[in-house]
């Protein structure tokens, strides 16, 4: 059993504060995936995240960026770093609330996600370069 180890670096397209379902964008960048095996995901940003979720509904992204910005809201008085915008810590602080990466298991050569669920890119700052994404594909 000889086990595989690909690795590849991709920016996904610049986008607005919120949560946005990327599966389609990302798996354009991957390579042919293996019969079995796990794609891990890790986003090289701390002021985004990424997550699992609903692929179906829009209005479920609608909802967690109003739940993210009611958790953690803007201009609060004990928020030392504020030098670049109101936005800057709040995102960093939800970004430790998503998290960083992703594993997504990989069968029959396919991610074996649930039907409704989805690859988001957690954009937390109001305006944003493409984010860096590292995806590390294990299998055989």
């Amino acid at each position: 059993m000889d086990c595989n180890i690909l690795q590849t670096e991709f920016t996904l397209a610049p986008r607005r504060r919120g949560f946005h379902l990327v599966t389609e964008e990302v798996t354009r960048h991957l390579p042919t995936l293996p019969r079995t095996g796990l794609l891990h995901l890790f986003i090289k940003h701390t002021s985004a995240g990424l997550a699992l979720n609903e692929n179906a509904d829009p209005d479920v992204q609608t909802d967690m960026d109003a739940i993210f910005s009611h958790l953690v809201k803007e201009r609060e008085s004990y928020y030392r770093h504020t030098l670049e915008g109101d936005d800057d810590m709040p995102a960093h602080a939800k970004s430790v609330l998503t998290g960083s990466t992703l594993t997504i298991p990989i069968t029959n050569g396919r991610l074996n996600m649930g039907t409704w669920q989805g690859i988001y890119l957690c954009e937390f700052r109001n305006r944003a370069s493409g984010r860096e994404i590292v995806a590390t594909i294990i299998g055989q």
